[in-house]
């Protein structure tokens, strides 16, 4: 389903995820269900009204169903009121991709192209370290986003980010080859490597929020911890583990952006900067993508409060399929 297509009737008829829904009362006493419905197109607040559960059925967070319905405006925005809902059956063959947003590139693909640069590392203890949290995180690393609203926030997306770094990386040491590039790219790949316990995610790849500890602690503090505990474990000596450990508490770059201390050394300093560039070209590319030619988007509160023009010299494809 695609919210953007319907009929001459405003009607439309398809698959999508339930990304919220509560029960509620009317003003005049009926039970309804207030839906968040998300699709790859975007989201849309939908309403089924004098709600019955045994004749359509329960729902809860993160369900795929069925719906059809009437989509009209309400206060400015598009509503769509349901006729009808189901849950999938098996027989309806729903791929998860064409519901979520999605990098557009597999997740095994990615994983194996970054196990294969950490497995081919001279540098025995980077090696050891960073292919063993590859290896123990695989799962979820394969559907995981990088974060929740911001930057690649879409099934994949926290590969697809490390990807991108780690590919830059490269170029970087091409330039500078005094840079260490094993050091670098194990920075790269592990910098946000503790997303997976910041954000509540469901196997779709949706982060519906923040974790306790994501909470508390963030993924900064967890990730050099995790680093901490696996050197321990796997014999790693203490000058490796602590220079991974600072590229990943300073890659945010300036304490105002999150980071518990500035970078200090070259390859901390590079992560950061194409950890800032790599997020911002995403946010950039997202927000001039639904701007009509030689127009401007509105303000951005995550780029500094910026507006962005379209120059249209070059044509935007899919915004996630960066590959």
């Amino acid at each position: 389903m695609n919210f953007n297509t319907i009929d001459d009737n405003g009607r439309i008829e398809g698959f999508c995820i339930v990304k919220s829904v509560e029960k509620k009362t009317s003003s005049k006493g009926d039970v309804y269900l207030d839906f968040t419905l998300s699709d790859s197109s975007g989201e849309i607040n939908a309403k089924l009204w004098r709600y019955i559960p045994s004749e359509h059925g329960e729902y809860k967070a993160q369900d795929i169903v069925k719906v059809r319905g009437t989509i009209s405006v309400y206060n400015g925005s598009d509503q769509l009121r349901v006729e009808r809902i189901r849950t999938v059956y098996e027989s309806d063959k729903v791929r998860i991709e064409d519901l979520v947003r999605s990098v557009g590139y597999s997740g095994e693909e990615m994983f194996d192209e970054l196990f294969a640069l950490a497995d081919g590392f001279s540098d025995e203890e980077l090696k050891t370290v960073v292919t063993a949290i590859l290896s123990d995180n695989k799962e979820k690393l394969l559907y995981f986003p990088a974060a929740f609203k911001l930057h690649h926030a879409v099934r994949g997306g926290l590969l697809m980010h490390a990807l991108s770094i780690v590919r830059l990386s490269e170029s970087v040491c091409k330039i500078y080859p005094f840079v260490d590039r094993e050091l670098l790219i194990s920075g790269a790949i592990l910098h946000d490597i503790s997303k997976l316990d910041e954000f509540n995610v469901g196997e779709l790849g949706i982060a519906e929020g923040y974790t306790v500890e994501g909470n508390l602690l963030g993924h900064l503090a967890m990730g050099a911890s995790k680093i901490d505990e696996y050197a321990k474990r796997l014999g790693i000596s203490r000058k490796t583990s602590v220079l991974l450990q600072h590229m990943i508490l300073s890659h945010h770059g300036e304490p105002e952006f999150g980071a518990a201390v500035r970078p200090m050394f070259i390859e901390a300093e590079i992560l950061a900067e194409l950890d800032l560039l790599d997020s911002r070209i995403y946010e950039m590319r997202e927000a001039v993508s639904s701007v009509k030619p030689d127009e401007f988007s509105g303000r951005m509160w995550a780029l500094n409060d910026r507006k962005l023009y379209n120059h249209n010299r070059k044509t935007l494809e899919d915004n996630t399929k960066l590959f």
